[in-house]
């Protein structure tokens, strides 16, 4: 059952990609609000629809933590389902992500009228300062950046060293950070079509400031706290 009800999530997780990826591309001439708004529809409908097929709720934690103004998220990263859920907590948001995804037809042209910072895997260096320089435009056009500091899914119980491009963007716009943890790996595994039933939990960090301190210090900041909240959540 758990394979028959993970495989119409996908189907339905297709289809809608498949009707919605073109609604970016005409949608462009309208500004990034609206149009951000008509994209995360796929957002809204996967999150539904995981629920349908896979019995998949999430609750959220700490509200009361998010700033009254855009700033920089820097979450844990053990799957998929992360990126749909902070799509309705920060809005309007952009993402880090590959700039071949943005290649890809009708799909990458929707992608790209959401202003991603696309950057290049294969120069470390210029792509930690691509986050800095776009993630400031971003930033004082209202919008929240949201970054993966590990820079790709983890599994549960595992940690990568976190990358320097969310704390440089941090020091370099003096924009507060808000660290996100969550156990959503244990029931959307990394590199499986297996989801399993039950609840998820996002909690969000109080705000850390990045004024005076090096993107280091910051980075540190981030990691301890979410590694230690991560470490209580279950599984």
């Amino acid at each position: 059952m758990l394979i028959l009800r993970s495989l119409l999530f996908y189907i339905g997780q297709i289809i809608s990609t498949i009707l919605i990826a073109p609604i970016g591309i005409i949608a462009f001439p309208l500004d990034f609000k609206k149009r951000y708004y008509l994209i995360t529809r796929w957002a809204v409908f996967n999150l539904w629809w995981l629920k349908i097929c896979c019995n998949i709720t999430y609750e959220i934690k700490g509200k009361d933590n998010i700033p009254g103004k855009p700033c920089i998220v820097m979450s844990k990263h053990q799957s998929a389902f992360e990126t749909l859920a902070l799509q309705q907590i920060f809005i309007p948001q952009v993402w880090i992500l590959k700039k071949e995804l943005l290649q890809i037809p009708i799909y990458g042209w929707g992608l790209a009228s959401m202003q991603p910072i696309a950057i290049n895997r294969d120069s470390t260096i210029k792509s930690f300062r691509q986050i800095a320089d776009q993630g400031c435009e971003r930033l004082q056009k209202g919008y929240w950046v949201i970054i993966f500091p590990e820079g790709t899914r983890v599994a549960p119980n595992k940690k990568k060293k976190y990358l320097p491009g969310g704390g440089m963007l941090a020091e370099k716009s003096g924009a507060q950070v808000v660290p996100v943890a969550h156990n959503a790996g244990r029931l959307w595994p990394r590199n499986s079509m297996i989801k399993k039933p039950g609840l998820i939990t996002i909690k969000i960090g109080p705000v850390i400031e990045s004024e005076n301190k090096s993107a280091k210090e910051i980075t540190n900041e981030v990691e301890n706290w979410i590694e230690k909240e991560v470490g209580e959540l279950p599984g």
